[in-house]
C-alpha cells in the first residue's frame, strides 16, 4: 500500500517537524518536506506550498528524480485544490514523466491519478476518464488497494456528473467494499451517492448521505471535502425552497473553502449564496456576485484557459511526434532489410561470377537477381497502397454507420407495423390493416434509400482508393447539403446521447442543379459537419450555462461559382496551427478520436477534382468557418 494510503487524511504534523529537524540526509529531508506538503494543504494551503517548494527545490538541487517526483506530486494536488489549473497539470506531467523515464511504478501510478483530478476539476470530463483508465491499467499490473478504491470512487464521481447515475453507482459499488478503510475518500463517497440520490429526486436518503460525509471530512479535519459536501447540503434544500437551511450550509462550504483559499468551493458557495439573497437582501447578493466572480476569474480567466488548452495541445503533439518516430523506426528497419537482401543477392552472384568464368552463366544469375528484387520492390509498394486505404477506410467507418442506423430502425417499425396488422386482419378490420400495409412499404422504400446511400459511401470509397471522382451529374447542392447536415447531427446525437445543438440553413434556391459527383461532395461535407458538431459539443462541456451550441449551413452563387459556408461557434481554432489543419494525420482530437484524413482528403477532392478552393476563418474563443468555393459552368 502507498505512504498516502496508509496516513490519515490530518496528518500529524508536529511529529514530521521534529523527524525533519533531526535528520541530517538530504534525501530524507526531500521526502518528508513532501509528507508536510501533503499534510498540511487539508488545513493550510500556504504552509503545504511552502513546504511543498522547499521539497521540489532540494531534490533538484541534489538530483533526486523519486524526491523530485514526490514533490510534484505535492504540488501538483495542492496547486489543483487551489485552483490554478495550468500550473498542477504541468507539475503531474512533469512527475509522470520523471516516474516513467525512471520506472517508479507508484508514483506513476498516483501521477495519472493526480493529472485526471486536474482535468476533472477543470470540467474536461473525457480527457479525466482517460487517464482514469490509464491509471486503472496500471494497477492491474502492480496493484494498490488504496488508489484502486480512490479511481473507481473518482471515476464514479465523473460519471454522476455526466448524470450517468447506473454507470456511477456501478463504480462507487466497486468501491465500497474498500472504502471505509482509507477514511481520506470517504466524503467524496458518501457525496456521489449523496448526488445521486438528491438527482433522483430522493431528498431524506440524500441528506443521510451528505451527513455521512461531513463527519468523515470534519474527523479527518479536512475542511476542503467538508465544504464540498456542504455545497451539496444547500444546494439541496435550496431545490426545497428551504432558504434559511441553504443559507447555513452554504455560509458553513464558503468559511472553509476561504480557510484553505480553495477557489472552487469559494466560487460554488458565493454563487448559491448570491442566488439565495437575491429575493432578501440585494446588497448581500451583490457582494456574494463578487466573491465568486473573482474566484472564477483566478480558475477560469481567459489566459488560465488557454494555458490549460496549450498543455493539452503539446501532449497531443508529443504523442503524434512518438507515434511518427515509431513509423520512421519500421521504415528504417525495412530499409535495412532490403538492403540485406540486396547484398546478399549481390554476394551470390559475386560467389557464382568467380565459380563460373563463363559470362553468360553470369548475366543469367544477375537478371534472374533484379527480377527478383522487382518482384519485392512490387509488393512492397503494394503493402504500402493496403496500407493506405486501410487507414482511409478506418477514417470514414463512421459515416457508413449512419445510414445502416437508418435501415436498422426502420426494419424495427416495419417489424412492429406487421404485427400490428396482423392483428387488425384477425379482428377484421381491413381498412386499417390496408392503411398499415402502406406505412410499411413506405417503411421498405427509406430501407431500400438507405441502402443504397451506404453503398454509394463505399463505392465513393472505393473510387477514391482507384484515384477517381466517378461519375458526375446535375445534383442540387441545397438538397445534398441538408441531407448530409442532418445525418452528421443524428450520427453525432447516436454517439453522444448528452449532445445538443441547433442546426441552420440558408440556402440560395436559384444556383439549380450542378454538375460533381455526390458521393465526393458528400464526403466532404460530412467531414466539415461532423468536426463543426464536434467543435461546439466540446465547447459546451466547458462554457457558461447560457452558451447555446449553432452550427450555421449557407449556400450562394457568387459569379462563375458556388460557394458552401459551414459556420461554428466553437471554440475556434489557435493561430499557430492553423497552416497544419488540411495535412494529412494531422488532428486537433484526443488520441483515438480523429484520424487526421478527413480535411485532407476533403482538400484533395475540392482542389484536385473540382479545381475549387477549401478555406478556413477562424477565431480563437469565437468559432472557425470552412469555405467550399466550386467552379460551374453555365449550360
Amino acid at each position: 500500500m502507498s505512504i498516502l494510503g496508509q496516513l490519515p487524511g490530518f496528518r500529524n504534523t508536529d511529529s514530521l517537524k521534529q523527524q525533519l529537524a533531526i535528520v541530517t540526509q538530504d534525501t530524507n529531508r526531500v521526502l518528508i518536506l513532501a509528507e508536510l506538503a501533503e499534510a498540511f494543504r487539508n488545513t493550510m494551503s500556504d504552509s503545504a506550498i511552502r513546504y511543498g517548494q522547499q521539497s521540489l527545490s532540494l531534490a533538484r538541487q541534489i538530483q533526486f528524480p523519486k524526491g523530485e517526483a514526490k514533490a510534484l506530486l505535492s504540488m501538483s494536488v495542492i496547486l489543483r485544490e487551489m485552483g490554478i489549473f495550468p500550473k498542477s497539470l504541468e507539475a503531474g506531467l512533469k512527475a509522470l514523466q520523471i516516474s516513467e523515464e525512471n520506472h517508479f511504478v507508484a508514483e506513476e501510478e498516483l501521477s495519472l491519478i493526480r493529472i485526471a483530478n486536474v482535468y476533472f476539476s477543470s470540467r474536461d470530463f473525457a480527457a479525466a476518464l482517460n487517464y482514469y483508465r490509464a491509471a486503472e491499467k496500471k494497477l492491474k499490473v502492480v496493484p494498490d488497494e488504496y488508489l484502486i478504491a480512490a479511481v473507481q470512487v473518482f471515476v464514479g464521481n465523473v460519471y454522476e456528473e455526466l448524470n450517468q447515475f447506473d454507470s456511477a453507482l456501478y463504480y462507487e459499488q466497486l468501491a465500497s467494499p474498500k472504502v471505509f478503510e482509507y477514511r481520506s475518500i470517504l466524503p467524496i463517497y458518501f457525496r456521489v451517492l449523496g448526488n445521486i440520490e438528491a438527482k433522483s429526486g430522493n431528498n431524506q436518503p440524500a441528506l443521510a448521505y451528505y451527513r455521512q460525509g461531513i463527519q468523515a471530512a470534519l474527523l479527518e479535519s479536512d475542511y476542503r471535502k467538508a465544504a464540498s459536501v456542504y455545497i451539496s447540503v444547500a444546494s439541496l434544500y435550496k431545490g426545497l425552497n428551504q432558504i434559511d437551511s441553504a443559507i447555513y450550509n452554504a455560509n458553513l462550504a464558503l468559511v472553509y473553502g476561504q480557510k484553505l483559499a480553495y477557489r472552487s468551493q469559494i466560487m460554488e458557495a458565493a454563487t448559491l449564496l448570491a442566488e439565495l439573497y437575491e429575493k432578501k437582501d440585494i446588497k448581500e447578493s451583490l457582494r456574494y456576485y463578487k466573491i465568486a466572480n473573482a474566484a472564477k476569474d483566478s480558475m477560469y480567466g481567459i489566459e488560465k484557459v488557454q494555458a490549460l488548452q496549450t498543455i493539452t495541445l503539446n501532449i497531443q503533439e508529443h504523442q503524434r511526434e512518438l507515434e511518427i518516430a515509431k513509423t520512421d523506426y519500421r521504415n528504417k528497419v525495412r530499409q535495412y532489410a532490403l538492403i540485406a537482401g540486396l547484398a546478399i543477392f549481390s554476394l551470390i552472384a559475386f560467389i557464382q561470377y568467380r565459380n563460373n568464368k563463363q559470362k553468360q552463366k553470369t548475366n543469367k544469375v544477375l537478371n534472374t537477381t533484379l527480377s527478383d528484387l522487382k518482384s519485392t520492390q512490387s509488393q512492397l509498394i503494394h503493402s504500402e497502397k493496403m496500407a493506405s486505404l486501410g487507414e482511409l477506410t478506418a477514417g470514414i467507418a463512421h459515416e457508413i454507420q449512419n445510414p445502416l442506423n437508418f435501415v436498422n430502425n426502420f426494419s424495427e417499425v416495419s417489424n412492429e407495423m406487421l404485427d400490428e396488422m396482423k392483428q387488425e386482419l384477425a379482428t377484421g378490420n381491413q381498412q386499417l390493416a390496408t392503411e398499415i400495409a402502406d406505412d410499411v412499404k413506405e417503411s421498405l422504400e427509406k430501407i431500400l434509400h438507405h441502402g443504397k446511400r451506404a453503398d454509394a459511401i463505399v463505392k465513393g470509397m472505393l473510387q477514391h482508393s482507384r484515384v477517381s471522382t466517378g461519375q458526375k451529374e446535375p445534383t442540387d447542392i441545397n438538397a445534398l447539403c441538408d441531407e448530409y447536415l442532418r445525418l452528421s447531427y443524428h450520427g453525432m446525437s447516436a454517439k453522444d446521447k448528452n449532445f445538443t445543438a441547433t442546426f441552420q440553413t440558408d440556402f440560395d434556391n436559384t444556383i439549380g442543379k450542378i454538375s460533381i459527383v455526390p458521393q465526393d461532395i458528400g464526403r466532404v461535407l460530412v467531414n466539415l459537419f461532423n468536426n463543426a458538431f464536434y467543435a461546439v459539443s466540446e465547447k459546451k462541456k466547458v462554457a457558461a450555462e447560457e452558451y447555446e451550441p449553432v452550427v450555421t449551413v449557407c449556400t450562394k452563387r457568387v459569379n462563375s461559382k458556388v460557394e458552401i459556408h459551414v459556420k461554428d461557434n466553437g471554440n475556434g481554432i489557435p493561430q499557430k496551427i492553423v497552416d497544419k489543419i488540411f495535412q494529412p494525420f494531422f488532428t486537433t482530437k484526443p488520441t483515438g478520436q480523429g484520424t487526421g484524413l478527413g480535411l485532407s482528403l476533403a482538400y484533395d477532392i475540392i482542389t484536385k477534382g473540382y479545381g475549387g478552393e477549401l478555406k478556413l476563418d477562424t477565431k480563437q474563443e469565437e468559432g472557425s468557418e470552412f469555405i467550399i468555393q466550386i467552379p460551374i459552368k453555365d449550360d
